[in-house]
């Protein structure tokens, strides 16, 4: 077969030849581990303990609800934000409060501040790569040594600023981050401190200058008031506008009793003209007059009708009495008229009254209209008197308070100190277990690593490919039919090359040289004596392959009288159909999948059993062969059982794979004619393979000829008994 690699050039990676390296050396692996991890110890020994304090600000509003002068504008006023507290962490780090507490506790005189520079340190700065040192300042050497140990920070999401300082002094550590703490509250009550003394003394001539002017706009007013005669009165309304308010008043009341003093005349005048009787009419009923004229001629009708029981009506006595009734109506009629005059005298003064009031109230108009106008100019003055006035009462309200906070020295810092640091009991430099450990457990990694690169470079874990054109195939170590060692399917198949190419060899040496005798490749086993003989003859492998190329075969079944006889016959056929330039696929139905393990590279693949059962599509089950362009599918992995309750699918599979292939070769192991009929179709063509003549071969194609399966053909892999019978062989 044909093959494009260079064997000579593929080597593997031994794995246990390279791991037995660390075995082989674990001594000097861990003496080297120990060695660095006693110089770590030494290292962390003679370290200089660092210790760290920590105290922690909290950025908030200060001031008192009892010293608030306005509270709704304090609670509204807000909190500093993300930007406002990251702000206030760099006033904390700034180098005027470093220098304050740097004087405060002295660290000029401290030698870890004012160090000298090490040789290393001069040798670097010498070369550039550093800064000299030895030419700052003093007060220079301890600022950059403080901002090296200091360290400011806000806490994520809050408004917390951590201060933090290390040293080799623990007494050291926690007082400068309480100093820095103290310093910038003390800061910050300076800062309002400065603010409300430059307020005050802004605010005082602004009082003096506001005060002036407040008095010429309220002098303004007055004079302009005095002027348009827009005197002020009851309600801050306009004496004009006033009085026409309480005239219309007037004349609303006054028209009222003018209508109904003339309602009143209508209807007792028309009572009189009309003849009607006057016990309608209120006002006459209300007479006290009338009223005793009205009870006087009631007690003389009682009279009339007492007597009219026992006198006739012309009786004296009787006309008498209605005399005196006719009298009291006159009367009664005549205060009515009276009662008339009265109301019309008093209709006629109520319309006198409108008319005096109507001149006023027009008259009014016109003043209030004229004081309306003027008054816009009075309100111009007025507002900007008020706003004066208002500028003026805030400004010393404002001054009020200031000054008071100044003399009082009340003037709290936004931000409290919640937690101040305390000295250290331990350092927080060198952690020494966790240095020692990781010391060595880094070197014992690095070694391992250094000792498999070693073994990997110098060669002696690399080894040569089994087969450069194949790759690495699992081996299965499989039950021998007889007592000879087992083979792998990758051996099986090389072996079953090698021997078709000694065949060829051997046959081409009987040409030239007939008397020169041919040893075997392995000894033969209980080898018949001779061949038996049977009426189909044997091919061998190249014959067979032409054979069904010419015939136009589309399937062949190949079928064997041992277990797994014929995987070598398949796989051989297979390739040559394969490498004639023919789509060709080997379809391995054998229950060892023997003719599908020499040619994929695991037996673990997807084949025809995960295709019946569903679990799998065509472009999942079908894989190349590594030695020819032929197309493998394997037993597969699926659940057996299961895969022979759909065995009902596989001539759909069968036909299928005739559309997409040339020539689809199946392997179907040991069988009977019964079996083959299943896998027979249109162009198909069963095939006995077999490793060594047998009886048993022929009867098989005896009886496949018998079925009506057609006339079976005999291939054989080689042409003389050059390879051991079994399971193995195959």
């Amino acid at each position: 077969m044909a093959s494009n690699h260079n064997s000579a050039n593929d080597v593997d990676v031994d794995l246990g030849t390279l791991f037995a390296s660390i075995a082989r050396d674990w001594r000097r692996i861990l003496i080297i581990a120990l060695v660095v991890t006693a110089a770590a110890f030494i290292l962390v020994s003679v370290l200089t303990p660092k210790y760290k304090g920590e105290t922690r600000i909290l950025i908030e509003t200060r001031e008192s609800e009892f010293t608030r002068v306005d509270t709704n504008s304090v609670r509204s006023a807000p909190i500093l934000d993300e930007e406002g507290v990251a702000s206030q962490v760099e006033v904390i780090a700034s180098t005027d409060i470093i220098k304050k507490v740097a004087a405060q506790l002295n660290l000029a005189n401290v030698e870890e501040f004012d160090a000298r520079p090490s040789v290393l340190a001069n040798l670097l700065a010498m070369a550039g790569l550093a800064t000299d040192r030895s030419n700052l300042a003093p007060e220079e050497r301890v600022l950059k040594a403080f901002r090296e140990k200091l360290e400011v920070y806000r806490v994520e999401n809050s408004r917390v600023i951590v201060v933090e300082f290390s040293s080799e002094d623990p007494k050291l550590a926690a007082a400068v981050p309480n100093a820095m703490a103290d310093a910038y509250i003390a800061v910050q009550r300076a800062a309002k401190l400065e603010s409300n003394a430059d307020a005050t003394q802004w605010l005082e001539p602004e009082i003096a200058e506001l005060r002036e002017k407040v008095k010429e706009a309220e002098q303004r007013v007055a004079e302009f008031r005095g002027k348009s005669d827009l005197f002020i009165g009851e309600n801050n309304s306009v004496l004009a506008t006033q009085q026409l308010s309480q005239l219309s008043t007037e004349l609303s009341r006054v028209r009222a009793n003018r209508s109904a003093a003339e309602a009143k005349v209508s209807t007792m005048q028309a009572a009189l003209d009309g003849g009607v009787s006057l016990d309608t009419v209120p006002d006459v009923l209300a007479s006290p007059l009338i009223q005793r004229l009205r009870e006087n001629e009631l007690e003389l009708r009682a009279q009339i009708a007492e007597l009219s029981t026992t006198l006739l009506s012309n009786h004296p006595r009787i006309k008498a009495l209605n005399s005196q009734v006719n009298d009291l109506q006159q009367q009664i009629r005549s205060e009515a008229r009276k009662v008339l005059t009265g109301l019309q005298n008093e209709a006629r003064t109520a319309r006198a009254r409108e008319e005096a009031l109507l001149a006023d109230v027009n008259r009014l108009k016109a003043e209030s209209a004229r004081a309306d106008e003027e008054g816009v100019e009075l309100r111009a003055l007025e507002r900007e008197a008020a706003a004066q006035r208002e500028l003026l009462e805030s400004y010393l309200t404002r001054y009020r308070e200031a000054s008071s906070r100044g003399e009082r020295n009340y003037l709290p810092a936004d931000a409290r100190i919640f937690s101040r640091a305390i000295v250290p009991a331990e350092p927080y430099f060198p952690k020494k277990v966790p240095i020692i450990g990781a010391a060595f457990a880094a070197t014992l990694l690095l070694m391992v690593i250094a000792t498999l690169l070693l073994e990997l470079f110098s060669g002696r874990a690399m080894r040569p490919a089994p087969n450069a054109a194949m790759p690495t195939v699992e081996d299965v170590e499989m039950p021998a039919r007889h007592a000879s060692p087992a083979m792998t399917p990758a051996e099986a198949a090389r072996a079953a090359a090698r021997t078709h190419e000694i065949a060829e060899s051997v046959a081409e040496t009987e040409e030239e040289v007939p008397a020169a005798p041919v040893r075997p490749l392995y000894a033969p086993q209980e080898m018949p004596s001779q061949e038996p003989e049977n009426r189909f003859g044997e091919i061998d492998v190249d014959e067979a392959a032409a054979q069904l190329i010419s015939e136009g075969t589309a399937r062949a079944v190949f079928v064997s009288v041992g277990v797994d006889d014929g995987a070598a016959a398949a796989v051989l056929v297979a390739r040559d159909i394969a490498e004639s330039g023919l789509r060709t696929l080997l379809l391995d139905l054998t229950a060892s999948g023997a003719a599908s393990r020499a040619t994929v590279e695991s037996r673990f693949l997807r084949g025809v059993t995960d295709l019946l059962v569903g679990e799998a599509q065509f472009a999942d089950v079908i894989h190349p062969d590594h030695f020819s362009p032929l197309h493998v599918m394997p037993i597969g992995t699926a659940n057996l059982p299961r895969a022979m309750r759909a065995v009902d699918r596989l001539p759909i599979v069968l036909d299928s794979l005739n559309t997409a292939y040339d020539m689809v070769i199946i392997d179907g192991g040991p069988g009977s004619a019964e079996s083959v009929g299943r896998l027979m179709g249109e162009d198909t063509r069963a095939v006995v393979s077999c490793l060594w003549p047998s009886d048993d071969v022929g009867e098989l194609a005896e009886h496949l000829a018998e079925a009506g399966l057609g006339e079976p053909m005999i291939v054989r892999p080689t042409r003389i008994g050059d390879v051991r019978p079994g399971r193995t062989a195959a």
